[in-house]
């Protein structure tokens, strides 16, 4: 009798390896300033979320794809340090489920999945989303948060909110990742070298990142320059938050995004660094990231179809105008 092949459970996919490599030091980084409870709320995160898709591939026969990695280190990265266990359980099967599997699973979903996660949780649990209560200061010390459980709490806010209510933020505080915020979104020189390295192994378009960076720093700056109230410099503005971290990683994502051509990867881009920016500015949500990627991803396949058919009639007319006789005079 011949031997049957052992199929692997996971689908190997390499370019979202190289992401999960990306994020791993902003991980490491999540434990240095936060405590193990981060490392914690990663293993969580990273056991639901493989399981949500597992049950699905088990019915369908398909693989769980190494896709859902990237969805469960994005979407732990972007959940503030106290949250609880079950809520950031809830988070992530949601988006697993209704975010990826319920359109067919991998590369037939509309909506990036973490953030359809953290959208539902955002606007389900605003209290431990948003309140003071979900926020701590870095751990310092020397050990900093390898010799903690958590950090203590802080009367407070993320430094983005802090901004906004005209309070001064070091800088290079924000630069370097010792501040209050999001477990992988404080350090922009982690999410910036990390961005980097996916932009190198061509695993992130720098057409989305470039479309991103400009479309929030011309508003950005617009609005500070016409003295909008609670606006801070375009500076301080890109370091606080989530935008770095939602440029370089959740941005790119290559399912959800804009991919038929360079113009539309750019022109995608653009629309969530100009939606970012008029959600920060205008709205009650301080971050505004999450809900950018959402309302471009529903626009993305309207914006392939455009660039599409504008090629196609383009060609057409090309053609027709070659095939008519010359007119002599």
């Amino acid at each position: 009798m011949a031997e049957s092949k052992k199929v692997s459970v996971i689908q190997k996919q390499k370019p979202m390896v190289q992401v999960v490599y990306a994020l791993a030091p902003l991980a490491a980084a999540s434990v240095y300033f936060f405590g193990w409870r981060a490392l914690a709320v990663l293993a969580v995160v990273n056991a639901a979320g493989f399981l949500a898709e597992y049950i699905f591939t088990r019915v369908t026969g398909k693989q769980v794809s190494q896709a859902v990695f990237v969805t469960n280190f994005i979407f732990a990265l972007s959940l503030p340090p106290t949250i609880p266990f079950w809520i950031a359980v809830v988070g992530v099967v949601f988006g697993v489920v209704f975010g990826k599997m319920a359109f067919g699973g991998f590369g037939r979903n509309i909506f990036n999945p973490a953030m359809s996660g953290r959208a539902f949780i955002y606007v389900s649990f605003g209290r431990q989303l948003t309140g003071p209560q979900a926020w701590t200061g870095p751990v310092g010390g020397a050990l900093g948060g390898f010799g903690a459980w958590q950090a203590d709490a802080v009367s407070g806010a993320t430094s983005l909110v802090r901004l906004a209510d005209g309070e001064t933020v070091s800088r290079l505080s924000m630069f370097l990742g010792n501040i209050s915020g999001s477990l992988g979104e404080t350090s922009a020189l982690l999410i910036l070298l990390g961005g980097l390295y996916l932009l190198v192994k061509k695993t992130a378009s720098y057409h989305i990142v470039g479309g991103v960076f400009l479309g929030f720093a011309i508003f950005q700056t617009a609005f500070w320059l016409t003295g909008v109230t609670g606006v801070p410099d375009p500076l301080s503005a890109a370091l606080a938050g989530s935008f770095l971290f939602g440029m370089m990683f959740i941005a790119t994502d290559p399912v959800s995004a804009s991919q038929t051509t360079d113009i539309g990867r750019f022109v995608y881009g653009l629309i969530i660094g100009v939606v970012t920016s008029l959600i920060r500015t205008f709205s009650i949500w301080p971050a505004g990231f999450t809900f950018a990627i959402i309302f471009a991803n529903m626009f993305a396949p309207l914006l392939n179809h455009l660039i599409v058919e504008g090629k196609k009639a383009r060609k057409a007319k090309a053609a027709s105008g070659a095939g008519k006789p010359e007119v002599s005079e």
